[in-house]
């Protein structure tokens, strides 16, 4: 039985909004890594470790999961804590 993963990726640090961050990754994990004797990079001859799926839904990637018999992993995202800041909270310390 094949593994896998499904997560909501991280935004990258150069971006400051949460554009594109509502997608549901379903992501094969590896078998059997091995390392490449010339270059000693990690490398594998799976290549459905190279296929990442894109979900809109949480549901959607664990009934695609469920129906092709893929064990899964759901990690789910950690929330951002926003707190309201005033300008004027500088000078009321």
């Amino acid at each position: 039985m094949r593994k896998a993963k499904i997560y909501i990726p991280n935004k990258s640090p150069m971006q400051s909004g949460q554009g594109k961050s509502y997608k549901w990754i379903l992501e094969f994990e590896t078998n059997d890594p091995t390392t490449n004797p010339l270059m000693g990079w990690e490398s594998s001859d799976d290549t459905l470790s190279e296929l990442n799926l894109e979900f809109s839904s949480k549901e959607l990637a664990l009934e695609y999961a469920k129906r092709n018999k893929i064990d899964v992993e759901i990690k789910e995202p950690k929330r951002r804590k926003i707190v309201k800041k005033s300008y004027a909270d500088n000078f009321l310390k």
